[in-house]
């Protein structure tokens, strides 16, 4: 069975996501090594909070569909969601304020 790792491209479907794998292709004259990507469809399965951005490993199946011959065997690593993102930047917020209070505090106190 061939597995391949790749990012989560579209997420849009139902029961399904587009994995982009990425591989280093040797050229033959130049001697140079380039990046080639494909589009793969994988039926999500028992994963069902997968998102853009996470990276997955793919394993081939049977033919689920014309185009969809793999699935989602394993999330390697997830992208940070937006609610995440959020709370980072409110609980940054609140460190700032208080930061600036202990500023201003210091202020007040020397000037005394």
């Amino acid at each position: 069975m061939r597995t391949k790792q790749g990012l989560i491209t579209s997420a849009k479907m139902q029961r399904t996501v587009t994995v982009t794998v990425h591989r280093l292709v040797f050229h033959a004259l130049y001697k140079k090594r380039f990046r080639r990507s494909k589009k793969f469809l994988a039926d999500s399965g028992e994963f069902t909070d997968l998102h853009e951005g996470d990276m997955v490993v793919i394993t081939e199946c049977r033919p689920l569909s014309k185009r969809k011959c793999f699935r989602v065997t394993e999330v390697v690593k997830r992208a940070p969601r937006v609610s995440e993102i959020a709370e980072d930047k409110a609980v940054a917020g609140v460190l700032r304020q208080r930061k600036k209070g202990e500023k201003t505090e210091d202020s007040v106190s020397s000037a005394k």
